[in-house]
């Protein structure tokens, strides 16, 4: 089977701006291509006229860290973030969702920004993005502009970004005292496909009260959302069992899960959401007090 009749390779963002000017062009951005090629050859998205490789673009290589955010590239393997001493300092949650994407191969190619524009409703790295309240950096119309990372998504597998729009890579706040992030899953054994269910967490604490918090679990909808409702019975609260057990019951009135024919029924999920979001928080309030989370 033909996947693509021209394959391109640019090497800045200006090269990338001219190789698709027509949001309705039959090109297409490719970085790891571990979705994208794996769909068109099952027959689930058509082939393309033109691929355009951007790995070779610098700045959607860079991992680094400014005075007040962190940047990581669209194009930086999941594996060198999942290992990367930065994020890990900054964002457990990120190095440990993206640790558990696909299998060491997969995670030598797969990128973020991948991860991000297949818009899967319980993508690790996506989740784990939204619980650190990420914003994308996207060059649209030869612009560089910031959105926030919730308002790229429209459906399952589909985002609001236009066909000529390239994500360039995410800012995540730099990690602060008393700040603290997690994430885990539930999976099938073989561990490479897509989570029965996973959840990111982000907290920030003052004393023995959790200040802020951010919780996300996947999938809970055609799109990631927050569990606003569970993050109500927490902020501000004191940090003990009696609050976690409040905000546990409000999962089932407040977080939206579905039967999957090929993972679970929402019942099963509801069930195992209780255990993991207890997990999770405790485990990112242990990480409030740790000077470096990186160890």
């Amino acid at each position: 089977m033909k996947i693509w009749e021209e394959y391109l390779i640019v090497e800045s963002l200006e090269q990338a701006k001219n190789s698709i000017l027509d949001p309705i062009d039959t090109s297409h951005f490719i970085a790891g291509g571990t979705d994208l090629l794996l769909e068109i050859q099952q027959g689930r998205r058509d082939p393309y006229h033109r691929l355009v490789d951007v790995n070779q673009i610098p700045e959607l290589r860079n991992l680094i860290s400014g005075d007040k955010t962190m940047f990581i590239g669209a194009a930086v393997p999941v594996s060198i973030i999942t290992k990367s001493e930065l994020v890990m300092k900054n964002a457990m949650a990120i190095s440990e969702a993206t640790g558990l994407i696909g299998g060491p191969q997969v995670r030598n190619v797969a990128t973020l920004g991948g991860n991000v524009a297949h818009a899967l409703p319980a993508a690790d790295g996506m989740i784990a993005l939204v619980a650190m309240d990420a914003t994308a950096t996207i060059l649209a119309n030869g612009i560089i502009e910031d959105r926030p990372i919730l308002s790229l998504f429209k459906g399952p597998g589909e985002t609001t970004l236009q066909n000529n729009e390239l994500i360039i890579g995410f800012l995540i706040n730099n990690h602060q005292p008393c700040e603290g992030s997690a994430f885990r899953r539930i999976m099938r054994p073989q561990g490479v496909a897509l989570p029965i269910l996973n959840c990111a967490v982000w907290i920030k604490r003052t004393h023995e009260f959790i200040e802020d918090i951010r919780i996300v679990f996947g999938p809970s909808g055609p799109v990631p959302s927050r569990a606003i409702g569970v993050e109500m019975e927490l902020r501000g609260k004191e940090f003990c069992d009696e609050n976690l057990d409040i905000a546990i019951d409000a999962i089932r009135s407040t977080v939206k899960f579905r039967t999957s024919q090929r993972r679970a029924t929402a019942d099963y999920r509801y069930e195992l959401a209780e255990d993991l979001l207890r997990l999770v928080v405790n485990l990112a309030w242990e990480r409030t007090m740790e000077k470096n989370v990186s160890k």
